[in-house]
């Protein structure tokens, strides 16, 4: 097998020839902008230099070299974030079934993603990383916000993943996925890894769930959260067992054991997928500043439930779960299955896609800039305008219609192709990994 790390100094010489063109001004010439906000069209130029985005007529545009993007009959658009993402599952993809078959989601977490979890290595970590920012860059996805577990390859894990996304250009909220489930040392080497991630850049506090988390650590969690002034980042309720659990051991809801070691009071917060709630947990989350990430294509893989938005308040956003990098998909999904279980229409699915800008600007994390912008080939048989757009988001436009990328001021992504990284050394060694890992699992 391939030295990963020889493979990475590969593509990063091989990027060195790109240095030149990527320092250049972008130029989107004649675009149809898509203001993300207001929805409003409008037909112009925009220079992209570095932190930078103009709106220029033909006349204004400077006589300089631009790296320049036709646009012509081309939407241009914010990109879009990953509000909750598992980029250790990357390598499961087409994996064999598990040696005993779930009965349950507890058995699931047990035989599949407890299994895979405990066999990645950090060069697992770390292609995890690039094929998952690969993914998302290809959906249009500039950012994401990873919860990440690899148990015995902790330490250093989250700069690995950190290094990777920044390989490929795709801005990142990480942080570890905290547990008691493999015993008091792991647990201890997660509560380790975070305090030194978050020493040196932005991130989250992650824990896995209630019902895999002692008091005992709950606490050391709640205190790095404090001494971070950071947030956490856990699951919640995503199914029954998490609630009853709960209910046994401590007498208490899972909201409301939260709420008990104030990890509610933080805006930075982020409550994953809160399908078996109380009245009364819906009423402390609806009141507090936190936010809760919406996976609909992972709830229905797991059949654990239907997402019920009642009394949550308006901090709501869209993940993926790990389940893919597509945030257009999980609009769509959040859409077409609420309508049974948490009807919306297309301006409120559109504004969950689009809450996770505002939850990394109002909580001052650095990476989505208006500088992150996504071009979209998309050649309607119909009318496009503002009064009809978010139909067309819904109903029509996807990740097939993604032909550019920008992401803090760089093209990443230019006529469906990736231009910071060799797609096809990375898959090729990913594949390998992957074979691998599946090797492991299956012992």
């Amino acid at each position: 097998m391939t030295n990963p790390k020889q493979l990475i100094n590969l593509i990063t010489q091989s990027l060195n020839n790109l240095t030149t063109k990527h320092e250049m001004k972008i130029l989107l010439k004649n675009a149809i902008y898509l203001n993300w906000q207001t929805l409003e069209f409008k037909h112009t130029n925009i220079i992209v230099d570095g932190n930078n985005v103009q709106f220029v007529d033909d006349s204004q545009i400077p006589q300089e070299k631009f790296d320049i993007i036709d646009c012509a009959g081309k939407i241009v658009t914010k990109s879009f974030v990953v509000g909750h993402h598992h980029a250790y599952s990357a390598l499961a993809r087409g994996m064999g079934a598990p040696k005993k078959n779930p009965t349950n989601f507890h058995e699931i977490l047990k035989y599949v993603w407890w299994t895979l979890d405990k066999c990645l290595n950090k060069d697992m970590v770390e292609y995890s990383g690039l094929v998952t920012a690969m993914a998302c860059a290809k959906s249009g996805a500039t950012f994401a916000i990873d919860h990440h577990a690899s148990p015995f390859a902790v330490k250093g894990s989250l700069d690995i993943l950190s290094k990777a996304f920044d390989t490929v250009g795709v801005g990142h909220l990480l942080c570890y996925e905290i547990s008691d489930r493999d015993g008091d040392k792991i647990a201890q080497e997660g509560l380790d890894e975070t305090d030194a991630y978050l020493s040196k850049n932005q991130g989250l506090v992650g824990l896995h769930a209630s019902f895999t988390l002692s008091d005992e650590t709950l606490k050391k969690a709640s205190d790095l959260m404090q001494k971070h002034k950071s947030g956490v980042h856990i699951h919640v309720a995503e199914d029954t067992y998490d609630q009853e659990h709960c209910i046994e051991t401590y007498n208490s809801s899972v909201v409301e054991r939260l709420n008990g070691f104030g990890m509610l009071n933080s805006s930075k917060s982020i409550l994953v997928h809160c399908l078996h709630l109380s009245d009364r947990e819906r009423e402390l989350i609806g009141k507090s500043p936190c936010w809760v990430a919406q996976n609909t294509d992972s709830n229905l893989n797991n059949n654990v439930g239907y997402f019920d938005s009642t009394g949550l308040g308006k901090n709501l956003m869209l993940g993926t779960d790990g389940m893919h990098s597509d945030m257009l998909q999980s609009m769509k999904s959040a859409y077409f299955v609420g309508q049974n279980f948490d009807p919306m229409g297309p301006a409120q699915a559109y504004e969950r896609l689009r809450n996770a800008h505002r939850y990394l600007a109002s909580n001052g994390f650095n990476g989505d800039g208006d500088n992150n912008l996504v071009v979209l080939d998309y050649n309607s048989p119909t009318p496009i305008n503002s009064g009809n757009v978010l139909g067309h988001l819904v109903y029509a436009i996807n990740s097939t219609h993604i032909h550019d990328v920008i992401s803090n001021g760089k093209v990443i992504v230019r006529n469906r192709k990736l231009t910071t990284v060799d797609e096809d050394i990375i898959h090729n060694e990913s594949k390998k990994l992957a074979q691998y890992l599946w090797e492991c699992m299956a012992k």
